[in-house]
């Protein structure tokens, strides 16, 4: 199982899209929190928005780059009410 999914920062009112291997969120999002990630450690803490389970790692990314994608961040602004990405 990997997973992809969508952290908030309400320091700077961003979210991020991300995926992993490893379907535990809880270990990933330490690592956001914690500033292991290079593009949001400047922008912590994080909170999860939503997580998504898929088989694979490959279709995770694929979820991934859809979801970073024009069209992906309009569904996520409007699904979760983010104004700005």
């Amino acid at each position: 199982m990997a997973i992809t999914y969508i952290l908030f920062s309400s320091s700077c009112g961003k979210f991020y899209v991300g995926s992993s291997r490893n379907d535990n969120i809880r270990v990933r999002l330490s690592a956001h929190n914690a500033g292991r990630v290079k593009s949001t450690k400047s922008y912590r803490p994080w909170t999860i928005v939503t997580t998504e389970k898929l088989q694979s790692y490959s279709d995770a990314r694929k979820r991934e780059l859809f979801l970073k994608s024009g069209v992906g961040r309009k569904l996520i602004a409007e699904k979760f009410g983010f104004l700005k990405s």
